[in-house]
């Protein structure tokens, strides 16, 4: 059996802090991280966010080939999922008092995926999978770095980064059919 030594904080604290500042919404006393890096850091997220969905409009769009209505599809619901990242991250970054980058110049240079148009399909399921771990890695070393200092973030990094593992997943299987021999 563990004992947490620290104490629950008083009501009376907990009620003097939450008068303190109210301006500053969800952000309390109690939260630890840094939050200037973690805006810049959640918008770098944004960024790759929206660049993966541009990324995979235009995928759906220029797919031809043999199997490419099942793959535009593919590539059409991973887009409309980007969006929903998007959405969440913009939403969480005003929640801590900042303001999301949607500006398109200079997005690509926030993004730590890039935009590939790629020459065919099977170019393009390969430049979407590279993007997908890209952002795999970005998402893990994100919530690695807020760890308990910010909870509800981390949470909502965990849950896309899922999505993320998804689409890799779903990509690599995509590639591997394009590579099969008589397919």
């Amino acid at each position: 059996m563990t004992s947490d030594t620290t104490l629950p904080t008083p009501v009376a604290v907990l009620r003097s802090r939450a008068r303190s500042h109210p301006e500053d919404g969800a952000v309390t006393q109690g939260y630890r991280a840094d939050r200037g890096h973690v805006l810049a850091m959640l918008n770098e997220a944004l960024a790759t966010a929206i660049v993966c969905m541009l990324r995979y409009r235009r995928h759906h769009f220029m797919a031809r080939g043999i199997h490419a209505r099942r793959t535009a599809d593919e590539f059409l619901a991973h887009a409309n999922e980007e969006l929903g990242h998007a959405d969440r991250l913009a939403a969480r970054i005003v929640q801590l008092g900042g303001e999301p980058d949607f500006a398109p110049d200079g997005l690509a240079a926030r993004s730590h995926a890039e935009y590939v148009a790629g020459a065919g399909l099977v170019d393009m399921i390969t430049e979407n999978l590279v993007a997908e771990r890209i952002a795999i890695d970005s998402y893990r070393e994100l919530i690695r770095y807020l760890g308990d200092d910010d909870p509800t973030s981390g949470q909502m990094l965990r849950e896309i980064l899922a999505v993320e593992e998804e689409h890799a997943d779903e990509l690599a299987d995509l590639l591997a059919e394009g590579r099969t021999p008589g397919r």
